[in-house]
């Protein structure tokens, strides 16, 4: 969550790039100013705080909060709106290894 100044040209081009560097660390859009990021485990998430920490602005407010996913997906959305990526995610987990050939 973060609440970082745009009022001049060097406000908005360490606002620009803290948001481009939160989407190609893999973090997604909740909210405005609000982003998410699956950890697979208490590691990763340690080691994307360090990251977070090192790519913040020096001027802003930014917080960041770890839930577990059972937490995560106790979030009520009271309008029902989706993103594209909350709603191909589901809780069912498929992994697949290789790829599909008639090669038997």
């Amino acid at each position: 969550m973060f609440d970082l100044p745009t009022e001049t040209k060097t406000d908005l081009k360490n606002y620009r790039l803290f948001v481009k560097n939160l989407i190609n660390e893999g973090y997604i859009r909740l909210q405005f100013s609000i982003y998410s990021k699956l950890c697979i485990n208490k590691d990763s998430a340690v080691t994307a705080s360090k990251k977070l920490k090192r790519m913040a602005p020096h001027k802003g407010d930014i917080r960041y909060l770890v839930i577990t996913e059972q937490q995560y997906q106790n979030i009520a959305n009271l309008n029902e709106t989706y993103s594209l990526q909350e709603m191909i995610t589901t809780v069912d987990r498929t992994v697949m290894i290789g790829g599909m050939n008639d090669d038997n």
